[in-house]
């Protein structure tokens, strides 16, 4: 009997090792992952610059307290506000960390311009923000809520979609708005670029901030560095993870000048955020996924994907209702009940997982051969002909 505790139901299933695209488990049979830890493995198993830099640094330091400078952790922070929108970097450990240092930094921001009562945070009905208390409630999911009340005040929810809704929401309270780019555990649902630029110049117009939330869609995962990017707008708050440590736990906080204004010594910290270990890692991550042409083969092969898969939708129309996502955040809607379907696509030895509305959702590495999306097309062609 397993002592681990139940929140997870779990497949009869372990992997002894992994590389690139594939996964062996200890049942001796090779499986095509794209689901690569939920969109965290964003270069594949065991990738042999990562497996390099961490037994490099792990023989140099491993841990030290943010009260002394960081030398991993400052090239970092630089390399991503040169790379995006930031002025400045937090650092945390995970996606839901991420995600709460920007509430905080909303929040503190008026607060330090003297309007302490612009405190709320606008966000959609459904979404996914992490499982703390404070994400929890700000995703205004019933399911993930439920047993876990009273409710964690502070945050006031729109649909997707709804234009009017969002506007009404706004009060003289509201301090920003929090939104997915490209909601993941949602459906795959993203966010049109004209809604981008359209919120942008309504949090202008409101004097309110921009946060949006990048954890699974950013780091290269849509072909450009960050999802919102293809919009061509700035938000004021970004937080990140998964991808950003390949497979380490990484998470952060991205902040432009004016959001930054309101942060102090001693108003955020942690103590594991922006480790010398951490960091190596991270910085290894942005020289292969910054490095010329990289971004660029992401969106030719997904684009591929994107084509074939669309076939697959022509061939099986009573099967497939929608081909979902921008690069490789991708979403099947089916018209059957969805885990069938996986199962029967696990069965045929590729992992898949599920997404809200009947979507199956697929994340491939980024850095995935054109073969391994042909054999995952050849295996999604052979389960959808069996619902004929």
């Amino acid at each position: 009997m397993s002592s681990i505790l139940k929140t997870y139901n779990r497949k009869k299933i372990s992997f002894k090792r992994g590389k690139g695209s594939y996964l062996y488990a200890t049942n001796g049979k090779k499986y095509l992952d794209f689901v690569q830890g939920i969109a965290v493995n964003c270069l594949g198993h065991s990738h042999n610059y990562l497996i390099k830099t961490i037994n490099t640094q792990s023989k140099k330091l491993w841990h030290v307290s943010n009260l002394f400078i960081i030398p991993e952790q400052e090239k970092l922070a630089k390399r991503l506000t040169q790379n995006t929108f930031a002025d400045y970097v937090a650092f945390q450990n995970s996606g839901a960390e991420a995600t709460e240092a920007a509430i905080k930094f909303a929040r503190r921001y008026f607060f330090s311009i003297g309007q302490p009562k612009k405190n709320r945070i606008l966000c959609v009905n459904g979404s996914f923000h992490g499982r703390t208390l404070a994400a929890l409630f700000a995703s205004n999911n019933k399911k993930s809520m439920e047993g876990f009340y009273p409710k964690v005040n502070g945050f006031d929810h729109f649909n997707f979609g709804d234009h009017k809704s969002l506007e009404k929401a706004i009060t003289k309270n509201t301090a920003a708005i929090m939104i997915e780019t490209i909601l993941g555990e949602g459906g795959i649902k993203v966010i049109p670029d004209y809604c981008l630029k359209g919120l942008r110049k309504l949090c202008n117009k409101k004097n309110i901030l921009l946060i949006l939330d990048e954890v699974q869609c950013g780091i290269g995962r849509t072909g450009n560095f960050l999802a919102f990017e293809h919009a061509k707008i700035k938000p004021d708050i970004v937080p990140i993870a998964k991808g950003i440590g390949g497979g380490f736990p990484i998470g952060a906080c991205l902040v432009n000048k004016k959001v930054a204004s309101g942060m102090k010594p001693g108003t955020h910290g942690s103590t594991f955020g922006g480790n010398p270990l951490a960091m190596s890692v991270g910085n290894a991550v942005l020289d292969v996924v910054l490095k010329k042409g990289f971004l660029k083969n992401v969106k030719k092969i997904s684009s591929y994907f994107h084509e074939e898969l669309n076939k697959l939708k022509i061939e099986f129309p009573h099967i497939i209702k929608e081909v979902r996502g921008v690069g490789f955040l991708i979403g099947l809607q089916l018209y059957n009940e969805q885990t069938k379907f996986i199962k029967d696509l696990f069965n045929n030895k590729m992992l898949t997982i599920r997404a809200a509305e009947n979507v199956v959702r697929i994340l491939p590495p980024l850095n995935v051969k054109k073969n391994e999306i042909d054999l995952a097309i050849v295996i999604l062609k052979k389960v959808c002909k069996n619902y004929l």
